[in-house]
């Protein structure tokens, strides 16, 4: 086997493997999702669970998987990811390609979970051995910031907030990189809401950034502290493009600054370009 072909290999393993795609996923917890179910379905299913809790169980119900889940991407109980292969497909072509063009500067993702897609993108760093560039995993660990309807009109109805199963702590996802044997050095975390970690951030190129806010204020902010940082050739990925507070986040942002930088779109959620 050649070292392209293992390289190969260890990089399409690693995508399974987060995205829980060689095992059958568990019963999924009524909880999950509960907070987006319509009056009154959500006070019964909280009345339900939250006795089941008091004994000591849970409710769960076996979750029917389209056979594209794994692939698109969803919410899942288990994985280190949500954005699916082609999520991740789409992360290694832009590494790829910045890495094979001699782009310079870093790897940042805003919006990290369960820390998957940076555990990816420190996976592609080791596979092709380079050595002197960083990912970044920026998050609050805590959750989405609740709306500031004053602020941003455009988050007045986001519920996001209310999501506990979208917080994980810093800790939680630390140890996921552990799990995988990539917690060093070169994986730099930023804890703390975007307004106040990203316009202090201490690189000064990205190669490629990778925005998942999903709110207007979370992608708004990132798109204004990372893009005038992202280098000529870098790619600029934005995972929530299909709901309506990012996509005008960032159609925005691509009006006020002139870019024309022609968006692709994946199979999957991810939208992405490159910067002249």
């Amino acid at each position: 086997m050649s070292a392209e072909d293992t390289k190969a290999l260890y990089l399409n393993l690693m995508k399974q493997v987060l995205t829980y795609s060689l095992w059958t996923p568990p019963p999924e917890p009524l909880e999950i999702l509960n907070y987006a179910r319509p009056f009154p379905r959500k006070q019964i299913f909280q009345f339900l669970t939250a006795g089941a809790r008091r004994l000591d169980m849970q409710i769960a119900r076996v979750r029917p998987i389209d056979e594209n889940a794994a692939q698109q991407g969803y919410w899942s109980i288990v994985a280190d990811t949500m954005i699916g292969t082609i999520g991740l497909d789409n992360i290694q072509f832009c590494m790829e390609q910045v890495l094979l063009n001699e782009v310079p500067g870093d790897f940042i993702e805003t919006g990290v979970w369960r820390g998957g897609s940076c555990i990816f993108m420190r996976a592609v760093l080791a596979a092709y051995q380079v050595k002197d560039r960083f990912v970044y995993v920026a998050d609050s660990f805590r959750g989405l910031p609740k709306p500031d309807p004053v602020a941003f009109k455009e988050d007045a109805n986001d519920q996001h907030w209310k999501q506990d199963f979208l917080s994980v702590s810093k800790e939680s996802v630390e140890n996921n990189f552990k799990r995988y044997a990539l917690l060093d050095d070169k994986v730099i975390f930023l804890e703390g809401w975007f307004k106040d970690t990203l316009p202090h951030i201490p690189s000064k190129k990205f190669a490629v950034i990778r925005l998942d806010g999903d709110m207007y204020e979370s992608t708004i902010q990132a798109m204004t502290s990372l893009y005038p940082k992202l280098s000529s050739g870098g790619y600029c990925i934005i995972d929530d493009y299909h709901l309506d507070g990012c996509k005008k986040a960032v159609d925005h942002y691509r009006m006020q600054n002139g870019i024309t930088a022609t968006i692709e779109f994946t199979k999957g959620n991810p939208v992405f370009w490159k910067k002249d």
